[in-house]
Protein backbone atom coordinates (compact mmCIF):
# COMPACT_ATOMS: atom_id res chain seq x y z
CA UNK A 1 0.00 0.00 0.00
CA UNK A 2 1.36 3.40 -0.97
CA UNK A 3 -1.73 5.56 -0.63
CA UNK A 4 -1.10 9.21 0.06
CA UNK A 5 -1.19 9.91 3.77
CA UNK A 6 -0.39 6.34 4.84
CA UNK A 7 2.32 6.22 7.52
CA UNK A 8 4.74 3.62 8.78
CA UNK A 9 7.77 3.32 11.00
CA UNK A 10 10.15 1.05 12.91
CA UNK A 11 10.62 0.93 16.69
CA UNK A 12 13.13 -1.11 18.67
CA UNK A 13 12.32 -2.48 22.12
CA UNK A 14 15.41 -2.62 24.33
CA UNK A 15 16.35 -3.01 27.97
CA UNK A 16 17.98 -5.31 30.49
CA UNK A 17 17.12 -9.03 30.58
CA UNK A 18 13.73 -10.05 31.93
CA UNK A 19 12.10 -6.61 32.15
CA UNK A 20 9.04 -7.49 30.03
CA UNK A 21 10.10 -6.62 26.47
CA UNK A 22 8.61 -9.73 24.86
CA UNK A 23 5.40 -9.42 26.88
CA UNK A 24 5.11 -5.85 25.62
CA UNK A 25 5.65 -6.94 22.02
CA UNK A 26 2.94 -9.59 22.31
CA UNK A 27 0.60 -7.01 23.82
CA UNK A 28 1.28 -4.46 21.09
CA UNK A 29 0.60 -6.83 18.17
CA UNK A 30 -2.32 -8.52 19.91
CA UNK A 31 -1.09 -12.10 20.00
CA UNK A 32 1.80 -14.25 21.15
CA UNK A 33 4.74 -14.19 18.77
CA UNK A 34 7.60 -14.02 21.30
CA UNK A 35 8.12 -16.56 24.05
CA UNK A 36 7.89 -15.32 27.62
CA UNK A 37 9.35 -16.84 30.81
CA UNK A 38 10.64 -15.56 34.12
CA UNK A 39 14.18 -16.48 33.08
CA UNK A 40 16.67 -13.84 31.99
CA UNK A 41 17.86 -13.97 28.36
CA UNK A 42 14.78 -15.84 27.13
CA UNK A 43 14.89 -13.82 23.89
CA UNK A 44 18.02 -14.67 21.92
CA UNK A 45 17.32 -13.24 18.50
CA UNK A 46 15.68 -10.14 17.16
CA UNK A 47 11.95 -10.69 16.71
CA UNK A 48 9.84 -8.55 14.40
CA UNK A 49 6.27 -7.73 15.43
CA UNK A 50 3.86 -5.95 13.08
CA UNK A 51 0.91 -3.77 14.07
CA UNK A 52 -1.29 -2.67 11.16
CA UNK A 53 -4.10 -0.13 11.36
CA UNK A 54 -6.17 1.48 8.61
CA UNK A 55 -3.89 4.52 8.34
CA UNK A 56 -0.52 3.23 9.52
CA UNK A 57 1.77 0.30 10.20
CA UNK A 58 4.23 -0.03 13.09
CA UNK A 59 7.08 -2.53 12.99
CA UNK A 60 8.55 -3.46 16.37
CA UNK A 61 11.95 -5.06 16.87
CA UNK A 62 12.09 -7.03 20.11
CA UNK A 63 15.69 -7.58 21.19
CA UNK A 64 17.66 -9.76 23.60
CA UNK A 65 18.31 -8.24 27.01
CA UNK A 66 21.44 -6.10 27.09
CA UNK A 67 24.12 -7.52 29.35
CA UNK A 68 27.82 -8.38 29.38
CA UNK A 69 28.40 -11.34 26.99
CA UNK A 70 29.95 -14.51 28.43
CA UNK A 71 30.17 -16.54 25.22
CA UNK A 72 29.68 -16.27 21.46
CA UNK A 73 25.92 -16.62 21.82
CA UNK A 74 25.95 -13.76 24.33
CA UNK A 75 28.00 -11.62 21.94
CA UNK A 76 25.53 -12.35 19.15
CA UNK A 77 22.62 -11.38 21.38
CA UNK A 78 24.28 -8.14 22.48
CA UNK A 79 25.04 -7.17 18.88
CA UNK A 80 21.46 -7.97 17.84
CA UNK A 81 20.17 -5.61 20.52
CA UNK A 82 22.59 -2.83 19.60
CA UNK A 83 22.00 -3.13 15.84
CA UNK A 84 18.23 -2.93 16.32
CA UNK A 85 18.68 0.51 17.90
CA UNK A 86 20.03 1.99 14.67
CA UNK A 87 17.94 3.82 12.08
CA UNK A 88 14.57 3.48 13.79
CA UNK A 89 11.89 6.11 14.37
CA UNK A 90 12.23 5.70 18.13
CA UNK A 91 13.71 3.36 20.74
CA UNK A 92 11.47 1.98 23.49
CA UNK A 93 13.54 1.46 26.64
CA UNK A 94 11.74 -0.86 29.05
CA UNK A 95 12.50 -0.52 32.77
CA UNK A 96 11.31 -2.95 35.46
CA UNK A 97 10.00 -0.57 38.13
CA UNK A 98 9.69 -3.37 40.68
CA UNK A 99 13.41 -4.05 40.36
CA UNK A 100 14.32 -0.38 40.13
CA UNK A 101 16.86 1.39 37.92
CA UNK A 102 20.10 -0.47 38.51
CA UNK A 103 23.62 -0.27 37.15
CA UNK A 104 22.79 -2.42 34.13
CA UNK A 105 19.92 -0.08 33.27
CA UNK A 106 22.34 2.83 33.62
CA UNK A 107 24.72 1.10 31.19
CA UNK A 108 21.90 0.71 28.66
CA UNK A 109 20.92 4.35 29.04
CA UNK A 110 24.52 5.44 28.48
CA UNK A 111 24.58 3.38 25.27
CA UNK A 112 21.28 4.88 24.09
CA UNK A 113 22.70 8.36 24.58
CA UNK A 114 25.10 7.56 21.73
CA UNK A 115 22.25 6.72 19.33
CA UNK A 116 20.55 9.20 17.00
CA UNK A 117 17.01 7.91 17.46
CA UNK A 118 14.77 9.46 20.14
CA UNK A 119 14.16 7.33 23.24
CA UNK A 120 10.84 6.67 24.98
CA UNK A 121 11.28 5.22 28.47
CA UNK A 122 8.57 2.79 29.55
CA UNK A 123 8.26 2.19 33.28
CA UNK A 124 6.86 -1.32 33.12
CA UNK A 125 4.86 -3.20 35.77
CA UNK A 126 3.06 -0.06 36.91
CA UNK A 127 0.17 -2.32 37.95
CA UNK A 128 2.31 -3.91 40.65
CA UNK A 129 4.79 -1.17 41.60
CA UNK A 130 4.24 1.16 44.54
CA UNK A 131 3.97 4.91 44.15
CA UNK A 132 7.43 5.25 45.69
CA UNK A 133 8.94 2.74 43.23
CA UNK A 134 7.35 4.56 40.31
CA UNK A 135 8.65 7.92 41.55
CA UNK A 136 12.18 6.59 42.13
CA UNK A 137 12.31 5.11 38.63
CA UNK A 138 10.93 8.27 37.05
CA UNK A 139 13.49 10.45 38.84
CA UNK A 140 16.35 8.12 37.85
CA UNK A 141 15.55 8.19 34.13
CA UNK A 142 14.95 11.94 34.20
CA UNK A 143 18.35 12.41 35.86
CA UNK A 144 19.87 10.32 33.06
CA UNK A 145 18.53 12.85 30.57
CA UNK A 146 15.42 11.10 29.23
CA UNK A 147 12.30 13.25 29.23
CA UNK A 148 9.71 11.12 27.41
CA UNK A 149 8.53 8.68 30.08
CA UNK A 150 5.35 6.60 30.23
CA UNK A 151 4.16 4.17 32.91
CA UNK A 152 2.78 0.95 31.40
CA UNK A 153 1.91 -2.61 32.25
CA UNK A 154 2.74 -5.05 29.49
CA UNK A 155 1.01 -7.79 31.50
CA UNK A 156 -2.38 -6.08 31.90
CA UNK A 157 -2.21 -3.70 28.93
CA UNK A 158 -2.48 -0.58 31.09
CA UNK A 159 -1.52 2.52 29.07
CA UNK A 160 -0.44 0.45 26.05
CA UNK A 161 -3.12 2.25 24.02
CA UNK A 162 -1.58 5.55 25.13
CA UNK A 163 1.79 4.23 23.97
CA UNK A 164 0.41 3.41 20.52
CA UNK A 165 -1.07 6.90 20.27
CA UNK A 166 2.27 8.40 21.29
CA UNK A 167 4.13 6.34 18.68
CA UNK A 168 1.91 7.62 15.87
CA UNK A 169 3.62 10.99 16.35
CA UNK A 170 6.91 9.42 15.23
CA UNK A 171 5.54 7.84 12.05
CA UNK A 172 6.31 9.33 8.67
CA UNK A 173 4.56 8.95 5.33
CA UNK A 174 5.60 5.64 3.87
CA UNK A 175 4.51 2.24 2.56
CA UNK A 176 2.77 -0.64 4.23
CA UNK A 177 5.74 -2.98 4.47
CA UNK A 178 3.81 -6.13 5.39
CA UNK A 179 0.34 -7.54 4.57
CA UNK A 180 -2.31 -6.46 7.04
CA UNK A 181 -2.88 -9.98 8.38
CA UNK A 182 0.83 -10.54 9.14
CA UNK A 183 1.99 -10.07 12.74
CA UNK A 184 5.57 -11.33 12.45
CA UNK A 185 8.11 -12.19 9.78
CA UNK A 186 9.41 -15.20 11.69
CA UNK A 187 9.09 -18.50 9.81
CA UNK A 188 6.73 -21.03 11.43
CA UNK A 189 9.58 -23.46 12.13
CA UNK A 190 11.45 -20.76 14.09
CA UNK A 191 8.39 -20.00 16.23
CA UNK A 192 7.84 -23.74 16.79
CA UNK A 193 11.42 -24.12 18.00
CA UNK A 194 10.97 -21.17 20.34
CA UNK A 195 7.75 -22.60 21.76
CA UNK A 196 9.56 -25.83 22.59
CA UNK A 197 12.38 -23.87 24.24
CA UNK A 198 9.82 -21.84 26.22
CA UNK A 199 8.28 -24.98 27.70
CA UNK A 200 11.73 -26.35 28.49
CA UNK A 201 12.62 -23.15 30.33
CA UNK A 202 9.34 -23.18 32.24
CA UNK A 203 9.48 -26.80 33.33
CA UNK A 204 13.17 -27.10 34.20
CA UNK A 205 14.08 -25.29 37.39
CA UNK A 206 17.75 -26.28 37.18
CA UNK A 207 20.71 -24.21 36.01
CA UNK A 208 20.76 -25.78 32.56
CA UNK A 209 18.19 -23.75 30.54
CA UNK A 210 20.72 -21.14 29.37
CA UNK A 211 22.60 -24.04 27.80
CA UNK A 212 19.59 -25.29 25.86
CA UNK A 213 18.96 -24.74 22.17
CA UNK A 214 16.19 -26.12 19.95
CA UNK A 215 16.26 -26.88 16.25
CA UNK A 216 13.40 -28.06 14.03
CA UNK A 217 14.68 -30.94 11.92
CA UNK A 218 11.61 -31.38 9.75
CA UNK A 219 7.97 -30.30 9.46
CA UNK A 220 5.67 -32.20 7.13
CA UNK A 221 1.90 -32.09 6.65
CA UNK A 222 0.41 -35.51 6.00
CA UNK A 223 -1.33 -36.02 2.63
CA UNK A 224 -4.84 -35.80 4.09
CA UNK A 225 -3.97 -32.43 5.70
CA UNK A 226 -5.23 -33.57 9.11
CA UNK A 227 -1.91 -33.90 10.94
CA UNK A 228 1.46 -32.14 10.93
CA UNK A 229 4.54 -34.19 11.85
CA UNK A 230 7.19 -32.10 13.60
CA UNK A 231 10.63 -33.49 14.43
CA UNK A 232 12.75 -31.35 16.77
CA UNK A 233 16.02 -31.67 18.65
CA UNK A 234 16.80 -30.15 22.03
CA UNK A 235 20.52 -29.47 22.41
CA UNK A 236 22.27 -29.33 25.77
CA UNK A 237 25.91 -29.00 26.79
CA UNK A 238 26.46 -31.91 29.20
CA UNK A 239 25.50 -35.56 29.44
CA UNK A 240 24.12 -34.93 32.95
CA UNK A 241 21.82 -32.24 31.51
CA UNK A 242 20.43 -34.74 29.04
CA UNK A 243 19.22 -36.94 31.89
CA UNK A 244 17.51 -34.00 33.59
CA UNK A 245 15.70 -33.02 30.39
CA UNK A 246 14.53 -36.59 29.78
CA UNK A 247 13.49 -37.11 33.41
CA UNK A 248 12.69 -40.35 35.17
CA UNK A 249 11.21 -42.77 32.65
CA UNK A 250 11.08 -39.98 30.08
CA UNK A 251 8.54 -38.04 32.18
CA UNK A 252 10.05 -34.57 31.78
CA UNK A 253 10.52 -34.88 28.02
CA UNK A 254 6.91 -36.04 27.71
CA UNK A 255 5.72 -32.98 29.67
CA UNK A 256 7.79 -30.63 27.51
CA UNK A 257 6.41 -32.24 24.36
CA UNK A 258 2.82 -32.20 25.57
CA UNK A 259 2.90 -28.52 26.60
CA UNK A 260 4.73 -27.43 23.45
CA UNK A 261 2.40 -29.40 21.18
CA UNK A 262 -0.64 -27.47 22.45
CA UNK A 263 0.90 -24.13 21.53
CA UNK A 264 2.19 -25.40 18.20
CA UNK A 265 -1.27 -26.71 17.30
CA UNK A 266 -2.72 -23.29 18.12
CA UNK A 267 -0.07 -21.65 15.95
CA UNK A 268 -0.45 -23.98 12.97
CA UNK A 269 -4.20 -24.58 13.36
CA UNK A 270 -3.77 -28.30 12.78
CA UNK A 271 -3.24 -31.39 14.94
CA UNK A 272 0.46 -32.02 15.57
CA UNK A 273 2.53 -35.13 16.13
CA UNK A 274 5.62 -33.76 17.91
CA UNK A 275 8.72 -35.94 18.17
CA UNK A 276 11.55 -34.70 20.40
CA UNK A 277 15.15 -35.85 20.58
CA UNK A 278 17.97 -34.78 22.92
CA UNK A 279 21.57 -34.29 21.77
CA UNK A 280 24.63 -33.28 23.76
CA UNK A 281 26.80 -30.64 22.08
CA UNK A 282 29.45 -29.51 24.53
CA UNK A 283 29.96 -25.75 24.71
CA UNK A 284 27.66 -25.21 21.71
CA UNK A 285 27.11 -21.57 22.68
CA UNK A 286 30.75 -20.92 21.69
CA UNK A 287 30.63 -22.94 18.43
CA UNK A 288 29.79 -20.75 15.47
CA UNK A 289 28.59 -23.62 13.29
CA UNK A 290 26.04 -24.66 15.91
CA UNK A 291 24.94 -21.05 16.40
CA UNK A 292 24.41 -20.75 12.65
CA UNK A 293 22.41 -23.98 12.53
CA UNK A 294 20.08 -22.78 15.29
CA UNK A 295 19.53 -19.44 13.60
CA UNK A 296 21.82 -17.26 15.71
CA UNK A 297 23.69 -15.68 12.86
CA UNK A 298 24.14 -12.13 11.73
CA UNK A 299 21.89 -10.99 8.91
Amino acid sequence: MNATGYKSGFFSIVGCPNVGKSTLLNRLVGQKIAIVTDRAQTTRNRITGILTRRDYQMIFLDTPGMTKPRNKLGSFMQKAAEDASKDVEAILLVIDTLRGVGERDADVMRFLKTQRSPVIVLLNKCDAASAAQMQDAREAVKAAGFDTVLAVSARTGENVDRLETLLTEYLTEGPQYYPEDMVTDQPERVICAELIREKTLELLREEIPHGIGVGIDKMQLRPDGALMDVWATIYCERESHKGIIIGRGGSMLKRIGSEARKDIEWLLDVRVNLQLWIKVKEDWRNRQQMLNELGYKEE
